[in-house]
């Protein structure tokens, strides 16, 4: 047709860059791997649980020797008025 356009060719540039990302993403989930293989190696989640029992389990009391359970008034490092 003589009045029809031709369009330009698309560019390729744009995916130059998976030549970038393709590898430096192989790379990373490489990485992450070696990172959860090491945490699994190490005992990182042997008990996952424990922590957690006792932080409810903790015993808060405070022992009779104990500056907190002094009686009102006296505190052992300051002077009495």
């Amino acid at each position: 047709m003589l009045g029809a356009r031709s369009r330009p060719a698309p560019d390729p540039a744009p995916m130059d860059i998976l030549y970038l990302l393709v590898p430096l993403s192989l790379v990373l989930v490489f990485l992450v791997g070696a990172v959860f293989w090491w945490t699994l190696r190490s005992g990182q989640f042997d008990d996952l649980e424990g922590p957690a029992h006792r932080i409810l389990l903790d015993d808060d009391s405070p022992e009779p020797g104990d500056a907190v359970c002094a009686p009102p008034g006296r505190y052992p490092d300051r002077p009495t008025p």
